[in-house]
């Protein structure tokens, strides 16, 4: 069983969230997804996700082609995530390109381009705006 990982926030699911998921789906049996905890989310971005953790979590868990989410409480222990988890691959969003290449000691690493025009921020602010 090929064994594929990834990690990211996934606030305001959108439609580039689902098709990056998806496509890191195709690149093996099982995808694995490490998912930052509220704290992660604030220390890295600066501000609280919109929603929890745990809402995030069900929604990602409902989709029928992730098999796995963990609690990321730590962006310097992505290593110990791959090791832990057996994972073969490594797929994360090309805004991240060669930023991940560390761990092609331990696995694959697959950058995916982002669905353009996109992003949890824009919404965000674009709601922001309307309200």
């Amino acid at each position: 069983m090929r064994k594929i990982i990834t990690f990211g926030t996934f606030d305001v699911l959108h439609i580039g969230h689902i098709r990056i998921l998806k496509r890191a789906r195709e690149h093996g049996d099982h995808l694995i997804v490490g998912l930052s905890s509220d704290e992660l989310n604030f220390n890295k971005k600066g501000r609280n996700p919109i929603y929890s953790f745990q809402s995030r979590e069900e929604l990602l868990s409902s989709m029928r082609f992730v098999d796995e989410v963990f609690k990321e409480e730590s962006l310097e222990q992505k290593r110990e995530y791959i090791l832990k988890y057996n994972a073969d691959v490594l797929v994360m969003g090309d805004d991240w390109a060669g930023k991940f290449d560390e761990f092609k000691d331990v696995c694959e690493v697959i950058y995916l381009p982002r669905t353009p025009s996109i992003s949890t921020t824009e919404i965000i602010e674009i709601i922001k705006e309307t309200s």
